[in-house]
């Protein structure tokens, strides 16, 4: 009998351990205006000022994918990511300027919805750029936990401003909170904060991966690290480290923060069941600030590698970031793709991962591709897609092509519209200057037929409005 009972256990046990393996733990980091060329996988690391061994140990061990795109502004790629749509779509299309409402309406169904309702504990850590007001908060989309900022980083020196405290502006705090909490205001965000603001989304990220590893129970984290952002401050134990500048004493703060994530993720010997995703919401800054209290050392433009361009244009620099996947005995080590792959593609192939469900009741944008991920075929399925650069349609990608309709050279740049379309070819023009539309005009023939399905789906499926609030429901 008690050889029954202990085989029988044997087999309970066994079945629980499968059962886990198949729901594998998520953890995104995701880095804020931080170009293609920073990590030294992709030619940064040493020649940006900093070695970057953790996270080209990453890509040793894991999925580098070098055209994995984004939308051009942190707010669209944060919800194009979130909800697997183009920001059009969601009423997010550029970042917000006012006060208003902005950010996901209920009606939204996120990547943490999605995972929660597969048992995931959902923790996030960091800028959120969704929804400042009630409703439109982290714990109010799906997350457990929510520990950061509800805008951009852009804000901290606000209270350090001449005229700011008379504005009548609402003032950024770090905020807290749980899920069915209103969040808690915990301090201002300004300067003085600013530089350790990492560390403790490090920590806490830490913290809660600890504790849900111990609890057996699956879990979502999504670090949007703040640090890449204007002002580039790195915290105290990293600045003047390098000798190279604050740029690069950050670039090596990140490489470690990675570190500490990894390594605990290996120290509670959860690797080989943790899906680990390294990327960024937009290519870097590129900016001038005039007569402001900061250094010249906070305002260094990012590195784009080889490609055109910063955030807010419709140029590659803006739309390629860092990639890479690590999920050990399941996603091939050391692989390097140029498939075509966009932020809005891993909300359905995580779901297809886990056993989640889609929404069918909207337009979904990104494609499922884990027989890509898992290495099952080379081809990600994905040809191309269209670049908008807030509400306006600037290009369209098709393999190693861009058809450019609109151009701009910076955030503040002259914006230039065409009577006929350029075209560049990608392989032979990573910097989109060399117009080859003719005779190359059989290209426009097959490229442009992704932007009338699309403009077909958004007249059959209007776009929600800009700062709709909620309830709200499609007609």
């Amino acid at each position: 009998m008690k050889k029954k009972i202990l085989i029988i256990s044997i087999c309970l046990f066994a079945s629980f351990t499968i059962v886990a393996q198949d729901k594998p733990n998520i953890v995104i980091v995701f880095l804020d205006n931080f170009g293609w060329g920073e990590p030294g996988f992709n030619g940064g690391g040493i020649t940006r000022g900093a070695p970057t061994p953790r996270m080209n140990k990453l890509a040793d061990e894991g999925l580098r994918l070098t055209n994995f795109n984004v939308e051009v502004q942190c707010t669209p790629s944060r919800s194009a990511l979130m909800t697997g749509r183009y920001a059009i779509r969601s009423g997010n299309a550029t970042v917000p300027m006012g006060e208003g409402v902005y950010g996901l309406v209920q009606w939204e169904v996120t990547m943490a919805e999605m995972l929660a309702d597969k048992g995931y504990a959902t923790g996030m850590f960091g800028k959120w750029h969704l929804g400042r007001t009630e409703g439109r908060f982290p714990t109010d989309q799906g997350f457990d936990e929510w520990y950061g900022i509800p805008n951009s980083t852009d804000e901290s020196p606000y209270s350090s401003l001449t005229g700011f405290a008379k504005s009548g502006v609402v003032e950024t705090y770090v905020m807290e909170s749980k899920k069915g909490e209103t969040p808690k205001k915990v301090m201002p965000y300004r300067l003085d904060y600013r530089p350790l603001i990492d560390r403790d989304l490090t920590d806490k990220a830490l913290d809660f991966i600890d504790r849900q590893a111990k609890a057996s129970k699956p879990f979502f984290v999504y670090l949007p690290y703040t640090a890449t952002h204007f002002p580039t401050m790195p915290h105290p134990d990293y600045n003047g480290k390098t000798g190279n500048g604050a740029w690069a004493d950050l670039l090596l703060q990140i490489d470690d923060y990675t570190g500490e994530l990894l390594d605990k993720i290996d120290e509670l010997g959860i690797s080989d069941n943790t899906i680990f995703i390294f990327t960024a919401d937009n290519g870097p800054e590129a900016m001038g600030f005039g007569n402001t209290s900061m250094t010249v050392e906070t305002a260094i433009n990012g590195s784009p590698g080889p490609w055109r361009g910063s955030l807010f244009t419709g140029f590659e620099g803006a739309l390629r970031v860092p990639f890479v996947i690590r999920w050990p005995e399941k996603i091939k080590a050391g692989i390097s793709s140029d498939e075509i792959v966009h932020a809005m593609d891993l909300f359905p192939t995580l779901a297809k991962i886990v056993g989640g469900v889609v929404p069918n009741d909207r337009v979904i944008d990104g494609i499922e591709m884990s027989d890509f991920f898992l290495g099952k075929t080379e081809k990600s399925g994905r040809e191309g897609f269209v670049v908008y650069m807030g509400n306006d349609i600037f290009a369209v990608k098709w393999r190693n092509w861009k058809l450019h309709f609109k151009e701009q050279d910076a955030w503040n740049g002259e914006l230039i519209t065409y009577t006929m379309p350029r075209l560049y070819n990608l392989y032979n023009d990573p910097q989109e200057k060399d117009n080859v539309l003719f005779p190359h005009t059989w290209v426009p023939k097959i490229a442009l037929k992704q932007l009338e399905n699309h403009v077909i789906s958004l007249k059959q499926n209007p776009p929600i409005p800009s700062g709709q609030k909620d309830p709200y429901e499609p007609k």
